[in-house]
């Protein structure tokens, strides 16, 4: 066998992907290369690791088991180059941190100097939807995730980053009597929704429950930037993370609704699980928003506080 570890990179792109191109785009390479790659060590064993039917391409069962053993043999490449730089003094390690999809505007900005001052490490962000975020948690995936709502089925520590407020919002044409309520407002108005399993959602039709409001769903839609375009073309209203509005807001694109229920308030924490080992590079993290959270958030989030 003379397989190489970039071989074995390639190929666990390809498994995770299922898909050349896909994996050519996340490894920053042409298409060919990665052919070229996939055949190279394809070419060592006699057992095909991947099929095509049809145009998709499926991984087949020695395929998987070889990604397996892929996956353990990076790790302890990775282990090593990490202890080498241990060795040296140097804090080193991988963190990883699922993010519900808003949580995008967020995570880099408590991220960013501790990354920036940490040359050893490695940072992995997975963003989605709530429903996997929790998901990836629960499976031990991930080191930390960055949610509004904390999960009620799972034992988690916390560290509150920043506060999250949700507001009702409409396009720029509309026009509104400051004093109207929002229960009248949304038997008239269509309601954007995000997709099941979102945060956002869950906060959204739990406010309308507590409410008794009678709101007509208009969309369902399966990202913060698709439901923030549907409100700007003048599709509904919807209730949205103020963190994702900042551009909008100030172009005069979107606009508040002046509802005197709002802002529904959470808060943005990174939770981990109570009984999981933490690395010595993911204590370090949490020491480092411990220390300075704060202030990232005056130099970083002041402008929340005008709404």
């Amino acid at each position: 066998m003379n397989y190489t570890l970039h071989q074995l990179q390639v190929f666990l792109k390809i498994t995770e992907t299922k898909s050349i191109t896909k994996a050519a785009v996340e490894l920053h390479l042409t298409q060919p290369a990665v052919s070229i790659q996939l055949r190279n060590l394809q070419n060592q064993f006699e057992i095909p690791l991947t099929e095509i039917i049809g145009r998709q391409l499926y991984v087949t069962d020695f395929g998987k088991e070889i990604a397996k053993a892929s996956e353990r043999i990076l790790e302890e490449v990775n282990a090593i180059s990490y202890k080498t730089m241990a060795y040296k003094g140097i804090l080193s390690g991988k963190i990883k941190i699922s993010v519900v999809s808003t949580g995008k505007y967020v995570m880099p900005y408590f991220l960013s100097e501790f990354a920036n001052k940490n040359k050893g490490i490695e940072i992995e962000m997975d963003v989605t939807n709530k429903t996997r975020v929790i998901k990836a948690l629960k499976n031990n995936e991930v080191d930390f995730a960055l949610v509004s709502i904390l999960p009620s089925d799972l034992n988690v520590e916390s560290e509150v980053l920043m506060q999250n407020k949700l507001f009702l919002v409409g396009n720029k044409n509309i026009l509104l009597d400051r004093n109207i309520k929002i229960d009248e407002l949304l038997s008239e108005s269509p309601l954007i929704y995000r997709e099941v399993g979102s945060a956002t959602r869950i906060s959204m039709e739990k406010f309308i429950y507590d409410k008794g409001i009678n709101a007509r769903m208009k969309l369902q839609l399966t990202s913060n930037e698709a439901v923030k375009q549907a409100v700007i073309a003048g599709l509904g209203l919807s209730i949205m993370p103020l963190i994702g509005l900042k551009n909008e807001l100030e172009n005069g694109d979107i606009q508040i609704l002046p509802i005197k229920e709002l802002p529904i308030i959470t808060n943005w924490r990174l939770i981990w699980l109570k009984e999981k080992k933490l690395s010595p590079i993911a204590l370090a993290y949490l020491q480092f928003l411990t220390e300075n959270k704060e202030r990232i958030n005056n130099e970083n989030f002041s402008w929340i506080n005008l709404y």
